[in-house]
């Protein structure tokens, strides 16, 4: 008997001694990319929009950490790293594709509510002239555009036979001063602060007055698909955070100064179509998405 006591209570002890650690919250750790250049400030919106949904479901999930990558590294290199089974980022965002959609797990949730598909360019003041010519997508053709290596978007305009000239994002607006391309065509969200960032060195440029050039091109979050945990929590977020209003509210806090100084509802819209645009991408949800109405 003595001897059964003495192994129930060995045995209480070490069961009470395990419980902090079996019942203690993992620490959900998510690091995102750290952008294309140094100082990256484009994608402050979304880093947000991010570290938002993992605080809105800390009740549920526990403790996180929403952290940058140690490196820089472009657009498709990241998406390499993503995609390994052995991958330290577990979170970029991109604008959606086919492709995209069948290599990584996704939430259909437009991270800029589809801001990201109306366009203003930059120009050379020289050639406004040039563009005030422009009302349709035929009359694109006439013009150059400058875009990214390996954009989503080059499919969209090379569809409408549109030459488009690619170029490393940093390059980009010294080609545009060297007239190497006609236009250079922007998010609503990134123009004014790019424009600002680059006038001194490029005093040729300017941001265009009257076209805004529009496609459906829905910006997500995308993840590994070991990723499961870290992609329902952050779904979950977004979720909370579209009903009580914080996510449009971060979006306002980027955008709606912007939205009201490029005049988005007093520009000629042009509608391009995008060819890469999944069958299931929620196009009829109106709260997805920003329409400016005249």
């Amino acid at each position: 008997m003595n001897a059964l006591l003495l192994i129930l209570r060995s045995s209480l002890l070490v069961y009470l001694i395990l419980i902090p650690v079996f019942t203690q919250a993992a620490v959900t750790r998510v690091i995102y990319s750290a952008g294309e250049v140094q100082n990256e400030t484009r994608f402050n919106d979304v880093i947000e929009i991010l570290c938002t949904a993992l605080e809105k479901t800390r009740s549920r999930y526990g403790d996180y950490e929403c952290l940058p990558d140690a490196q820089i590294m472009p657009k498709k290199r990241v998406l390499q790293e993503l995609e390994k089974s052995e991958h330290n980022i577990n979170v970029t965002w991109n604008p959606t594709s086919i492709e995209l959609e069948q290599r990584f797990a996704t939430i259909r949730f437009p991270l800029r509510k589809g801001l990201l598909g109306y366009r203003v360019l930059l120009i050379n003041k020289e050639n406004q002239q040039k563009f005030d010519q422009i009302k349709t997508p035929e009359d694109l053709k006439k013009v150059s555009l400058g875009q990214g290596v390996a954009w989503n978007d080059n499919a969209i305009y090379e569809n409408y036979g549109i030459r488009v000239i690619q170029g490393k994002y940093s390059q980009l607006f010294k080609m545009l001063t060297a007239n190497r391309f006609d236009g250079f065509p922007r998010g609503i969200g990134e123009i004014l602060s790019e424009y600002e960032k680059n006038k001194e060195r490029n005093p040729e440029l300017t941001i265009e007055k009257n076209l805004l050039i529009y496609y459906p091109f829905p910006y997500y979050f995308f993840f590994n698909k070991q990723d499961t945990a870290i992609r329902d929590r952050v779904e979950a977020g977004l979720r909370i955070m579209q009903k009580d209003g914080s996510f449009d509210a971060i979006f306002n806090k980027y955008h709606q100064d912007a939205i009201e100084k490029l005049n988005l509802k007093g520009r000629n819209l042009i509608r391009l179509s995008n060819p890469l645009l999944p069958k299931n991408t929620p196009v009829n949800d109106a709260k997805l998405w920003y329409v400016p109405v005249k």
